[in-house]
């Protein structure tokens, strides 16, 4: 077994110190490595597709009347400080602290009736469907991430299938998918090992496993092989590595993602380019129960710039098409104002912003009340939102089913028909 240090260590509840090693070895030396994921993601099938995903979860819930629903006929205690301004899309209305998202309004959509949110301060319903309960006795529900990497595998590219720098929750399908967390984004090999050491250390392992390659005749042993050297290039392979340095970034494009405040956006574009199939991270701070205006205005233009860099570069790369993009947060804000210039917690409604993957943009599905308080009409549910996702990637979920640890077959969602308005 060889382990690779990436950084300090930050321990999970159970101990093991995820974020900052990757381990590379062959079935047998021990443990589940590097190689065993890519063995097991290989017999999953899939491997040809380009589709992706970033999922973004705005961590504490975004106020959905400041942002993407604003409603300038209501009371002062309901409507707030920020006025709305048109896109290029006739009578779809955001926030005035969207200027370059008010220029390209067609290449996102807006979900203004979205329910089922769950009362949880996490991202764990934004990237499974779920509540943290649902299937707790098999492991629970695996987030989108690990489901893409588990059905649809990796992309041939030497990049592995799924990164995320948020939460980690391949539920029943077991550790085996859990995303790669890479540590500030570095990927590189530390200390003294060298790419040249690392693959004397691999012809090592081939050596030690000659007697057994000689008395197998299935080939078994020759495919153990392939895989452990796939997980090594993906480790020593300059393509990952530079994908998360943005040091190797045009300063100019990092400039118009808005520098280190839009460098989670920036990364997430680099990796799909790489062939990555499923990015997630946490941006932002939105449990604005105190001055819920004065926090927006400096965070809103900050991701006015990164989303519209972002869905600027999938659009002039030809990636829009093939990669969806999903924003949204645990739930809502309250309709009214508390004294403190807040706005608290809010279940009944929530919005999410949805871009690329092919989807039908230009446009905002659902509307809610005259002050944002519940659904008026087309309340779409957030498994909706997956399924919508699920179709994107090319994945049915109306056929689709994955085996829990009791070897039950799962429906990947309970409510299986995508947003009809957008595919």
């Amino acid at each position: 077994m060889l382990s690779l240090t990436l950084g300090k260590s930050d321990r999970f509840c159970d101990g093991v110190s995820r974020r900052n090693f990757m381990r590379l070895g062959a079935l047998g030396i021990g443990g589940l490595t590097m190689a065993d994921l890519l063995r097991a993601e290989a017999q999953a099938g899939g491997g040809s597709s380009n589709k992706a995903i970033i999922n973004i979860h705005m961590a504490g819930g975004p106020s959905h009347q400041d942002t993407f629903d604003l409603k300038p006929d209501s009371p002062a205690e309901f409507r707030g400080e920020f006025n709305p301004i048109q896109t290029n899309v006739p009578g779809l209305d955001i926030c005035e602290h969207f200027p370059n998202l008010a220029r390209m309004g067609d290449k996102f959509a807006v979900i203004r009736s979205l329910t089922g949110m769950i009362s949880d301060h996490s991202d764990f319903h934004t990237q499974t469907g779920y509540g943290r309960k649902d299937l707790s006795n098999v492991g629970g529900r695996p987030s989108i991430g690990s489901v893409v990497a588990k059905l649809l595998g990796p992309a041939g590219t030497g990049a592995p299938p799924f990164i995320g720098y948020n939460g980690s929750y391949p539920g029943y399908l077991g550790p085996i998918y859990k995303p790669y967390s890479p540590r500030g984004g570095d990927l590189r090999l530390s200390g003294a090992l060298t790419a040249e050491r690392l693959n004397s250390r691999t012809q090592l392992l081939a050596d030690l496993d000659q007697i057994r390659r000689d008395v197998d005749n299935s080939g078994q042993m020759e495919a153990l092989d392939a895989y452990t050297q796939t997980a090594v290039d993906v480790v020593t392979s300059a393509k990952v590595a530079d994908a998360l340095d943005l040091n190797k970034a045009d300063a100019k494009t990092r400039q118009r993602y808005g520098a280190r405040d839009g460098d989670s956006f920036l990364r997430a574009f680099r990796l799909v380019q790489t062939g990555v199939r499923a990015v997630t991270f946490n941006w932002g701070s939105w449990d604005t129960h105190g001055n819920n205006f004065g926090h927006l205005k400096k965070q809103l233009p900050k991701l006015d710039l990164a989303m519209s860099a972002l869905l600027q570069d999938l659009h002039d790369h030809g990636m829009a098409d093939d990669v969806s993009v999903v924003m949204w947060g645990e739930f809502g804000r309250t309709p009214r104002i508390n004294p403190g210039a807040g706005r608290d917690h809010w279940l009944a409604l929530a919005t999410c912003f949805l871009a690329g993957g092919g989807m039908r943009t230009g446009q905002a599905v659902g509307r809610s009340t005259k002050n944002a308080e519940n659904v008026k009409d087309r309340p779409v549910h957030l498994q909706e939102v997956f399924a919508t996702l699920y179709h994107c990637l090319g994945i049915d979920v109306a056929k689709t089913m994955l085996a829990d640890p009791n070897g039950r077959p799962q429906y990947l969602l309970d409510r299986r028909q995508p947003i009809r308005e957008l595919v």
